[in-house]
């Protein structure tokens, strides 16, 4: 009975599955719901793929008309975080899950005892606009200070709901990740191919990285010596700087171009962040790394954007994925232990292993597409992560790694004091009368 049920319900699904599969790109654009359609509160809205698809809805977000590249996250949860993330900056995020909204927005001003943000990952949404299937006009959660649709409004991200998105991730799973845009009232003419914008075509990093240095002091950790590390900051969540600083080690933040190599000695290690875009646009930031490498023998860790940079500096090259990796569910293999540790991730790219040198080896294994997920040096303490260790939200299997890399900070500490080598660490005026958070970041994620 069970195994004559299983074949009912996969013959459903190819029913259901094939005819979509095979419709055109014209024929397609039809295929929408109108769960909001009969609500006169909200203004239409369209969604319209490049050389694709069209859906028409209903707008809960700002009246305002985006384009930009369209992509997706099967993230149950965590859409604050996912839409404050620099790294998708530029960018259409169309949400699987299919209510969103219904735990609302918490607080964009509350901090933590760090002066970090506290429930956002960088002080405005980044994302230029949002897709859902079905938008909560009612919230409930005891952090909630306003709506989603509020938000959107007070943020100026364009947001349309009522459409089919499981139809949208078929096709961009398909096609791949494609230019888009939301138009609110007048449906948009598709054959106006110019207002359709790549964010891509642009350094994006520019627009989110800080423009002078800031400083973030570290919690008092009992009998651990004082540590500071250098953030290079292409886009930095607040939870990787709250990942570093409540482990003990004070943090400054530099901007994505500065000249690292020129200061590097006076820091026990270097971070290179998360951040939007092609990697191969910040050209500056990969010749500061690769003459770093070449006169700094601490340790350097990078996550996500900060992953793939390094191993630019080292020699190797990056690859566009089709649809990229955005969830809080993704299973990476540590090929060091041989053990799965369930992901967090948001990137459009990937590195290319077999460009890697020789001194490089791969360290994570994306277990669902077999892309890399992180390499690691044979000799000295580099290492770098294409997921996101600090994962807010999502899984903190990998958190550990954060403690790998302040292990690999005391043990050059120790190294350098057994060698008699005085530690050059900045001066505490400069420290002192830095800021304390990012500067002149451009707040209208449509500039």
């Amino acid at each position: 009975m069970l195994r004559t049920l299983s074949k009912s319900v996969s013959a459903g699904l190819k029913l259901n599955a094939s005819p979509l599969a095979r419709l055109s790109s014209k024929s397609y654009s039809t295929v929408n719901t109108a769960l909001f359609n009969s609500r006169s509160d909200l203004d239409r809205a369209t969604f319209t793929i490049r050389d694709g698809p069209v859906f028409h809805g209903k707008s809960f977000g700002a009246n305002t008309n985006i384009s930009g590249e369209a992509v997706f996250s099967t993230g149950m949860v965590g859409y604050p975080e996912s839409m404050t993330d620099p790294s998708y900056r530029g960018q259409i995020l169309v949400f699987t899950q299919p209510l969103i909204g219904n735990y609302g927005v918490p607080s964009s001003t509350a901090r933590d005892e760090f002066g970090l943000l506290k429930y956002f990952e960088s002080p405005h949404c980044q994302c230029i606009g949002v897709v859902v299937a079905d938008a909560a006009m009612q919230y409930s959660h005891w952090t909630a200070v306003e709506s989603l649709g509020d938000w959107c409004k007070r943020e100026g991200v364009a947001a349309i709901t009522g459409v089919d998105t499981r139809s949208i991730v078929t096709y961009l799973r398909e096609q791949g990740s494609s230019l888009a845009r939301i138009t609110v009232g007048e449906e948009y003419d598709a054959d106006e191919d110019e207002a359709f914008m790549d964010p891509g075509a642009i350094n994006l990093v520019h627009k989110v990285s800080t423009k002078q240095p800031f400083h973030v002091p570290a919690a008092t950790i009992p009998g651990q010596e004082n540590i500071h590390v250098a953030v290079i900051d292409c886009g930095v969540k607040e939870n990787i700087l709250r990942s570093l600083v409540s482990r003990g080690a004070s943090i400054t933040v530099f901007p994505y171009d500065y000249p690292i190599h020129k200061i590097s000695h006076h820091f026990d290690g270097i971070f290179i962040s998360n951040g939007p875009g092609d990697p191969t646009h910040c050209s500056s930031t990969v010749y500061n790394l690769k003459k770093t490498m070449e006169t700094y023998d601490g340790p350097i860790f990078g996550i996500c954007l900060g992953h793939q940079l390094l191993a630019l500096a080292a020699g190797g090259k990056t690859i566009k994925l089709k649809y990229g990796n955005r969830a809080h569910n993704i299973p990476a293999l540590d090929l060091m232990t041989g053990k799965c540790h369930i992901t967090s991730q948001n990137h459009g790219y990937a590195v290319d292993v077999a460009t890697l040198p020789s001194e490089f080896k791969p360290y994570f294994i994306n277990l669902n597409d077999q892309s890399n997920e992180g390499m690691i040096h044979e000799s000295r303490p580099i290492f770098s992560t294409q997921f996101h260790p600090e994962a807010k939200g999502g899984p903190l299997d990998s958190a550990f790694l954060f403690d790998k890399y302040l292990a690999d900070i005391q043990a050059f500490k120790q190294k350098k004091s057994a060698q008699g080598l005085v530690n050059a660490a900045p001066s505490p005026l400069f420290v002192d009368i830095l800021p304390k958070e990012r500067v002149g970041v451009e707040i209208n994620p449509q500039a």
